[in-house]
């Protein structure tokens, strides 16, 4: 249910209806509609009597909500969301690219790296410090120190920095050299991750499950938005189906289906979509036509020598190649990078 409030509404009022809302038992979170005040319910609505709110002072109507998501929902807002982060936009017009290597390996690996992605056009370093594997005999991440090396990536390079985060307890470590937190495919549904990222008010890159439906993505971003944090950035990053040829099968519908459910920013992964290096090309361009907000891929010096990862992670000559793609297609679509 959502409380639109008159555009002469006070800040008095405002506060007025939500200490009602409160009262009642339930949590508002507020946002804002082109100068409206939407006051969005949370709670067990089911016996609520909405007239009890539509004579509260400053009230202009009182709405139900369709959508089972109800802060990720575009009926709570209606227009596409862009967050900024130290002068990088993700959403609106301009594209976002994040780009980089799946493990941070070395300071010369990534230092290199760094600064090729840079010069071909990407604003965002990823790069992994802690690693989810499969096996527990692989690389797993260097820690604490994979997180020092990306600071000081960023530092030389000005590039913020997405990371993935493992666990609740990692949290505040990661916060502290982190500009965006990345929650991976695995943990996509990791109920107490989501609740202590939403706490942690840094900007959250969500990657779909493997085996996770739209509406599961979007109940798994409503964990985040419910703790007040409402910069939550979705991952298209392939879904595990019955071909084998492919590591995943990149769902490129989803992103134009994400972008009418929800005003939550959307980026593809056709790095981790594909499991292939040679696909990653054509896979971006069909991404950024079908209206994703930008991309993240993997990229190495060396893919042959990567400690995980490398059959997808591209050249940085390859990833010049994908950037030029990326503004070509980004102009006919009428945006840029």
């Amino acid at each position: 249910m959502i409380i639109r409030m008159k555009a002469d509404a006070s800040p008095e009022d405002v506060e007025y209806v939500i200490g009602r809302v409160r009262s009642l038992g339930l949590k508002a979170h507020v946002s804002d509609d082109h100068g409206q005040t939407l006051i969005g319910l949370l709670g067990q609505l089911q016996a609520l009597n909405q007239t009890a709110l539509i004579g509260l002072r400053g009230v202009e109507q009182v709405l139900p909500l369709r959508a089972p998501f109800r802060l990720a929902s575009r009926e709570l807002k209606p227009g596409p969301a862009t967050i900024s982060i130290d002068g990088v936009t993700i959403g609106g017009t301009r594209l976002v690219v994040m780009a980089g290597p799946c493990s941070v390996e070395s300071p010369d690996q990534l230092m290199q790296t760094a600064w090729a992605v840079k010069e071909a056009g990407a604003t965002v370093l990823r790069g992994g410090a802690f690693k989810a594997r499969t096996s527990p005999y692989t690389f797993r991440g260097l820690g604490e120190e994979g997180l020092r090396l990306l600071a000081e990536a960023r530092r030389e390079t000005g590039l913020l920095i997405v990371t993935e985060v493992m666990s609740p307890e990692q949290v505040p470590l990661v916060v502290r050299y982190a500009d965006i937190l990345q929650i991976g495919a695995r943990n996509m549904q990791n109920f107490e991750l989501l609740d202590a990222v939403g706490r942690a008010r840094r900007p959250v890159l969500l990657k779909r499950g493997m085996m996770s439906t739209i509406e599961e993505l979007l109940f798994s971003a409503e964990y985040v938005l419910s703790h007040g944090n409402s910069d939550v950035i979705l991952c298209e990053r392939g879904i595990r189906t019955f071909e084998t040829y492919m590591r995943n099968t990149l769902d490129i519908g989803a992103i134009p289906l994400l972008r009418e459910l929800t005003y939550l920013p959307v980026i593809a992964d056709p790095s981790h979509a594909t499991g292939k290096a040679s696909l990653v090309r054509a896979v971006s361009r069909a991404a950024i036509a079908a209206g994703a907000d930008g991309l993240i891929i993997e990229v190495h010096p060396d893919p042959a020598s990567a400690l995980s990862d490398g059959a997808q992670s591209l050249t940085p000559q390859q990833f010049a190649a994908v950037m030029e793609d990326t503004r070509q297609i980004a102009q006919a679509v009428g945006r840029a990078v």
